[in-house]
């Protein structure tokens, strides 16, 4: 059993949501958390995490797709970590994977089993998202889609027109109210219905 200590890393897609459920009862020494999808390549908590796990340390993860943006992503993170004599525990589906079973004598099964989870949980993203597109098209097909609501409101709206005006770059305008560039260009194009008529 590894002497070391017990990390945890957490991820969750949105910013509403929370990783109360993720880890519930682990002891842990250190825990890491990132509020991001797992498709973005820049999760800060996810790189102090491996920068800070060290030979005989133990990583904890919820599932696979915590970790990792995919599998040939998953692999790698497994292979690097346990090369470097951390042991990682994905809890949900049971797996530990040693810096021993990474060696060429014992890893070949759990190189497999790892390969396997790790393309069932893409395929179950790629599944959702797939439903979800279907959903909105039929959605929108009877009528009945509406979009998510706006989060630009005529204030703020007219606020960033005054900002972009006055020269405000857009970068600039984006980062005062921490989103993207699209966002801005996006309260740009929109008309108040007085601007309208």
């Amino acid at each position: 059993m590894p002497t070391g200590k017990q990390v945890g890393y957490l991820r969750v897609s949105t910013l509403d949501q929370n990783t109360a459920r993720q880890l519930q009862g682990v002891r842990l020494d250190k825990v890491f958390e990132d509020k991001c999808s797992g498709r973005d390549t820049i999760r800060p908590q996810l790189q102090a995490c491996l920068e800070y796990l060290r030979e005989d340390d133990t990583l904890h993860v919820h599932s696979l797709d915590r970790l990792a943006r995919n599998v040939e992503d998953l692999l790698a993170t497994v292979r690097n970590l346990t090369a470097q004599g951390v042991t990682v525990f994905f809890h949900k589906e049971n797996l530990t994977f040693t810096p021993e079973s990474s060696d060429r004598s014992g890893g070949g099964m759990s190189r497999l089993m790892l390969t396997i989870m790790g393309a069932i949980a893409e395929f179950e993203r790629d599944l959702i998202r797939e439903r979800q597109r279907e959903g909105i098209a039929l959605a929108k097909a009877s009528g009945r889609y509406k979009g998510r609501p706006s989060s630009i409101t005529e204030s703020v709206r007219q606020e960033i027109c005054q900002l972009k005006t006055t020269g405000v770059p857009v970068a600039a305008i984006a980062r005062k109210y921490k989103r993207s560039r699209h966002w801005v260009y996006k309260a740009l194009q929109t008309q108040s219905p007085r601007e309208g008529s």
